[in-house]
């Protein structure tokens, strides 16, 4: 039998990355994009050699009622895995309410709407899982990312406490929390404060994406059968 994920934000570094280690486990995809859909036509391509289904769709998270579009799309649904979001930098005083809002809605509340849309499908089969990428900032915060720490603080709580009232029906919620991961969303950074971060890393280096897809690998396996309400830290002893 076929088992179906619906991977949010799946052409971002991690997403794709998430996108090929489920495949390889024959997974079939829904594959969450907005404006990249580039990357998501190679994985279309990469993913033909495995027999699933691969079904892209594509919706902006940041606007109201954003999230229905995915959800008119899902048929048969295992596991969701929210992994869309947009990082945020610069004093907390030069914030906008725009800025503010939109941060929110991307990783708090379309994540919550959303999940509450698709609950039934999981709930009705007694098993699966939601797993949500948040961030080591959600854990401990960082100055001059005070609104995506509070951001992504938030998805923290929300997993923490939907994990309490799903436990019973046999779905498991849990999050991974990276920390400095080499995709894209690091593209900010000059090479001289990549170096200074890596200085800071007990391990010495940045994660791969690959790092983060292996987390959730498990979290969505029989092997983490016992596991909810949890946040997997994924940042190279960085912050314990």
């Amino acid at each position: 039998m076929k088992k179906f994920a619906l991977v949010t934000g799946a052409s971002g570094g991690i997403g794709q990355a998430v996108c090929r280690e489920l495949a390889r486990n024959g997974y079939s995809l829904y594959l969450h994009y907005n404006q990249n859909a580039a990357p998501i036509e190679s994985l279309l391509q990469e993913f033909a050699a495995y027999g699933g289904e691969y079904i892209p769709i594509q919706a902006d998270l940041s606007g109201s009622g954003g999230y229905k579009k995915i959800t008119a799309d899902i048929f048969s649904l295992d596991e969701i895995v929210i992994t869309s979001g947009t990082a945020h930098y610069g004093l907390f005083t030069d914030i906008t309410a725009q800025d503010a809002e939109n941060m929110m809605y991307v990783h708090a509340t379309a994540p919550m709407l959303l999940t509450k849309e698709l609950l039934p499908k999981l709930i009705k089969k007694g098993s699966g899982s939601i797993t949500i990428i948040s961030s080591i900032w959600g854990q401990t915060g960082s100055a001059c990312e005070v609104l995506y720490s509070a951001a992504k603080g938030a998805q923290i709580a929300f997993v923490k406490a939907l994990s309490k009232e799903l436990a019973l029906s046999g779905v498991r919620v849990n999050t991974v929390a990276p920390g400095a991961i080499s995709t894209n969303m690091m593209s900010g950074f000059s090479e001289e404060d990549i170096a200074g971060i890596q200085e800071e890393i007990p391990m010495g280096r940045l994660g791969t994406a690959q790092n983060i897809a292996d987390a959730v690998q498990f979290l969505l396996s029989e092997k983490a059968s016992y596991i909810t309400g949890q946040v997997i830290a994924v940042n190279g002893g960085w912050y314990t």
